[in-house]
């Protein structure tokens, strides 16, 4: 972070230090601090430039990392061919699979036992972003919506702020820390953001030497070695040691499930492309506030290397765009893992040999189809000549979006907005009829699968139906493919539609997966899915009650907002959790991802839309947008959670910047003077 720093602009530097300045006159003035300092008794210390810059690169991390996936092909090489572990991790719809070596035999010198524990996969940033065209929209001009996903928390992640200043008026949402507007509009453009998911991680497996370093392709070389200073409150402050090679840090000393996994005289690194000392990210979020066109939106993005980000655009002279910004690796054409697994890191094949130009990153400029959506999906054709990643989400919401984008003519803020509340879940559409052909195991079982069979998909909160799919998918997950992945298996333990659609379409013989493989016998899908509905069933039936009619979605399917680290106190979750029934999954525009592995709370939301935005671009000042929680971080505050029920039913808040409107509108005012 203080590289990177030193290699932002000027202007840019400038506006960090005003920033910091700012946040320190505040301290300084020795206010009533947050309920969170005194509550642990901690006094902040003076924030500084660097500070912004490491809060950035935690969100990039947060955004940009498939390392955790590579980490699972190692474990699961000492379990699986390859074969399998291509088949529970598919390639996008439509792609072939990887040609991959074989990873247990790639591995087979250097593993000597199959690792225990599996990181848990982490819930990466989704997102929805589509936009049309004045040929699409009642009004003639563009309109855009955008609603980042991200993990749940309270205070939320975001705020809203209105910027103005002498070549500068821009409103939309920011990050403590960043001066500037992240995603949201000035008087001409508009612009949003959803996560383009690339490959910017690659592990390394470094071989160690006796004399405490590693085998690189040219011989032996020493680590860097950094020491850090943790303070921990009432202790002993603890000493970290950093080891960094030629790729970078060595995650297997600091990640437990890493070292686990790294066979015995190796460690792991981690080359990640935000590692860079001339990452200047934090420019191009303070530059996109004070672009007026695309060129210089475009321009304004030049500098954002991690997260790699779909930006979406549109402005009030009738375009439409987006591009994807960001740093992304170029391998070489004889690596044959393709960043899907750990390399060898003394082997120079495996090397990275530079970057993507920027004028060659995927873009769109007023399409012909007057359309745009970006939804994690597969953004790039396939004679693509970049390797972008091989693990893009699974195109659901993509293809929802498409198909109310086409059921309309044109397009107006409100049609936009029942999209973004839209809970139609094609996944489950798509998994339903081979489902629900099963014959019951009992008179309740053969009931509910009338009720399911009879369902539209549609992921409702007050509804019965998508509970009990739920229930039954997390429990055919268990019976699916927890005998094959063993200790892994927790951490792995979630929605997997495409996986979940092939074996029970039986592609190239996957129906084989159902074979519980510590018994004697071959068992069928049938009988997996059969047995799977009964203890679903029973395990509704302790957490709900008897009355399957009774049982609803939005109260299993809560979005809580969790306040880090309150949340695990009985007591302060009270004042500082925010909570909501909600509807969706996984795979809905209205996104609400869980995690089975959590037995307290497995349907709970964990995963959804952290705000959500429409643009108007023939009146921006028609512009709405809402997030789940609320102005404030204060949980005395009335605006703590002002926002809650308004998110949860689909409703948003005007965007407003007309001086005029704010007057009539506002309720307090806070004058800011300068000293002096």
């Amino acid at each position: 972070a203080e590289a990177n720093v030193r290699h932002l602009d000027v202007e840019s530097r400038q506006l960090l230090g005003a920033y910091a300045a700012g946040v320190n006159a505040f301290l300084q003035s020795k206010p009533v601090l947050p309920p969170e300092f005194w509550i642990l008794r901690v006094t902040p210390e003076p924030w500084s430039e660097v500070d912004s810059a490491a809060w950035a690169k935690m969100m990039a991390w947060d955004l940009g990392g498939n390392w955790r996936s590579e980490l699972l092909r190692l474990q699961l090489a000492s379990r699986l061919p390859t074969a399998a572990i291509q088949e529970f991790l598919p390639p996008y719809p439509g792609d072939a699979s990887p040609e991959l070596p074989d990873l247990r035999q790639f591995y087979g010198v250097l593993q000597k036992e199959p690792a225990q524990v599996s990181a848990a996969e982490s819930m990466a940033g989704a997102s929805n972003s589509w936009a049309v065209s004045g040929a699409h929209s009642t009004s003639g001009k563009p309109l855009l919506a955008n609603d980042p996903h991200l993990g749940l928390t309270a205070p939320n992640v975001w705020y809203f702020a209105h910027l103005h200043a002498p070549g500068l008026d821009a409103i939309g949402a920011t990050l403590p820390g960043v001066p500037g507007i992240i995603i949201g509009r000035n008087q001409r453009i508009a612009w949003g953001a959803t996560n383009t998911g690339p490959d910017v991680q690659d592990l390394y497996l470094e071989k160690l030497d006796a004399a405490g370093g590693y085998l690189a392709p040219d011989g032996p070389r020493p680590f860097v070695v950094l020491r850090e200073t943790i303070k921990v409150k009432d202790a002993d402050d603890a000493q970290l040691t950093i080891r960094i090679s030629r790729h970078g840090p060595l995650i297997s000393d600091v990640v437990q499930s890493a070292l686990d996994a790294t066979p015995r005289g190796h460690a792991l690194a981690l080359a990640w492309t935000a590692l860079a000392e001339d990452d200047a990210s934090l420019a191009a979020f303070m530059k996109l506030g004070r672009a007026t066109n695309w060129n210089q939106f475009v321009e304004a993005t030049r500098s954002l290397h991690a997260p790699q980000q779909n930006l979406s655009y549109a402005d009030v002279d009738g375009n439409i765009g987006f591009i994807a910004p960001g740093r992304i690796p170029v391998r070489k054409r004889e690596n044959r893992l393709l960043g899907l697994a750990p390399a060898p890191g003394w082997d120079a094949r495996y090397d990275w040999a530079g970057f993507v130009p920027f004028d060659e990153l995927p873009r769109a400029f007023n399409p012909p189809s007057g359309k745009l959506v970006t939804a994690n999906h597969k953004i790039v054709p396939s004679r693509y000549r970049h390797h972008i990643t091989s693990e893009w989400d699974a195109p659901y919401r993509a293809r929802r979006i498409d198909e109310l984008l086409d059921a309309a003519r044109t397009h107006d803020r409100a049609s936009f907005a029942r999209m973004q509340a839209d809970v139609v879940s094609l996944a489950a559409r798509e998994l339903l009829p081979r489902m629900v052909a099963i014959q019951g195991k009992s008179i309740e079982a053969d009931e509910v699968l009338k009720w399911l069979a009879a369902w539209d998909g549609t992921m409702s909160p007050e509804r019965p139906e998508p509970l009990i799919f739920n229930a039954w998918w997390r429990e055919f997950a268990r019976g699916l493919y927890a005998d094959e992945l063993g200790a892994a298996f927790r951490g792995q333990w979630r929605q997997r539609a495409l996986f979940i659609g092939n074996v029970l379409a039986d592609r190239d013989g996957q129906a084989r997966w159902c074979d519980d493989v510590r018994t004697p016998r071959v068992e069928t899908c049938g009988e997996i899915l059969g047995a799977s509905l009964e203890r679903a069933l029973a395990d509704l039936r302790r957490r709900y009650g008897d009355d399957p009619a009774r049982w609803t979605w939005g109260e299993a399917h809560e979005a809580r907002l969790r306040h880090r680290p309150f949340s695990r106190s009985i007591w302060l979750r009270r004042a500082f959790d925010i909570g909501m029934p909600s509807g969706g999954d996984g795979y809905t525009i209205n996104r609400g991802e869980m995690d089975f592995s959590d037995e307290a709370e497995p349907y709970a939301n964990r995963h959804a839309s952290s705000l959500r935005a429409i643009y108007d671009l023939a009146d921006p000042q028609a512009s709405v947008f809402i997030h789940p929680g609320g102005q404030s971080g204060n949980p005395f505050s009335a605006h703590y959670r002002s926002f809650a029920p308004l998110w949860a039913r689909g409703d948003y808040v005007p965007m407003i910047t007309d001086r005029a409107k704010l007057e009539a509108a506002g309720v307090q005012r806070l004058v800011l003077k300068p000293r002096g």
